[in-house]
């Protein structure tokens, strides 16, 4: 009889490391699995696959996740989520897309409202703006990324004189506040 047979055998303890290699297995297993059910569910170009001197390997991503927390004019917490993973239909179930929500900043100021994006990644060309009195949408839509964002201002604006700039991945919109006209696309100085 070798002595790890004994062990096993004699051990008190021996159930207990069987018994924690058994749940390690089963662990391993629901990983699998998971992953298996994200590769799935992802989108396709969110999938690369590589050939390194070792094979070939597979690249999931980029998946971003974040959220932003402030306090509000009430004195009541904000929480703002960006990025491209979205809560599914059921709270275990999230949706990964390829479009990314960009982190968004809205200041209300005496005669402007002030919008802040983290759009990094693109060229000032790709970012395209639509705005009304009560809202901008910011969106990229090229093959390296892909942002999309309805912004709701905290008041009217003008749209006609929206000013954009962009610059090191941020992009700063500047709307006077009470205009009245329709939508109309901002161009990016």
């Amino acid at each position: 009889m070798s002595w790890e047979s004994w062990w096993r055998r004699r051990s008190p303890f021996s159930r207990i490391f069987e018994e924690m290699e058994r749940m390690m297995r089963e662990l391993d297993e629901m990983f699998s699995r998971s992953f298996e059910e994200l590769e799935r569910e992802v989108p396709r170009n969110l999938i690369r696959e590589r050939k390194t001197d070792r094979g070939y390997i597979r690249e999931v991503g980029p998946i971003v996740y974040g959220y932003s927390i402030t306090i509000g004019p009430d004195g009541k917490p904000i929480i703002r989520e960006f990025g491209n993973i979205k809560p599914g239909r059921r709270p275990e179930i999230v949706e990964v897309t390829e479009t990314r929500e960009p982190l968004v900043d809205v200041y209300e100021e005496e005669d402007v409202v002030k919008v802040v994006a983290e759009v990094p990644g693109v060229e000032k060309k790709d970012i395209n703006l639509n705005a009304t009195e009560r809202k901008l949408i910011i969106s990229v839509d090229n093959p390296e990324r892909k942002y999309y964002k309805e912004v709701d201002l905290p008041v009217e604006v003008d749209p006609q004189s929206a000013k954009a700039t962009y610059k090191n991945g941020v992009l700063e919109v500047v709307l006077k506040k009470a205009g009245r006209d329709k939508g109309v696309k901002v161009n990016i100085e």
